[in-house]
């Protein structure tokens, strides 16, 4: 059964999203989704400094089965990126939500953040 942790918020494209308390977002994607693609090889991010907007695809990540874009689920601008996951993508299947993050994004509307799926829903649209 997949975690969920209450603290985050998510999208139905299986990311999650966690605000940090300087403002900025962390995203990452979720243990429901790691176990739906498999053993993870490869992950492709965004440069610093990358402008998205909502529902705009920042990167890729790759396993044995498939691979899969990795959204942007609120707008804004790339302020970091987890080069530990690039370099060792298998942590994305045993860290989803610590040292697995994706990215990190400076909002362009902080406001944006709280409109998205609590842990409640998005276990109910996984089956949680």
């Amino acid at each position: 059964m997949s975690q969920v942790p209450a603290e985050l918020k998510y999208v139905d494209t299986h990311e999650w999203l966690r605000r940090e308390d300087d403002g900025t977002i962390t995203i990452g994607i979720t243990d429901h989704a790691q176990e739906l693609l498999g053993d993870v090889v490869y992950v492709d991010l965004p440069a610093v400094g990358s402008r998205f907007n909502r529902g705009d695809t920042a990167g890729v990540v790759e396993s044995v089965k498939a691979a899969s874009d990795v959204y942007v689920p609120i707008e804004g601008e790339v302020v970091a990126v987890n080069q530990d996951l690039v370099d060792a993508p298998e942590i994305a299947n045993t860290a989803p939500y610590a040292q697995a993050w994706f990215f990190r994004i400076k909002p362009a509307d902080a406001a944006d953040y709280d409109g998205l799926m609590t842990a409640d829903a998005y276990k109910a649209l996984i089956g949680a």
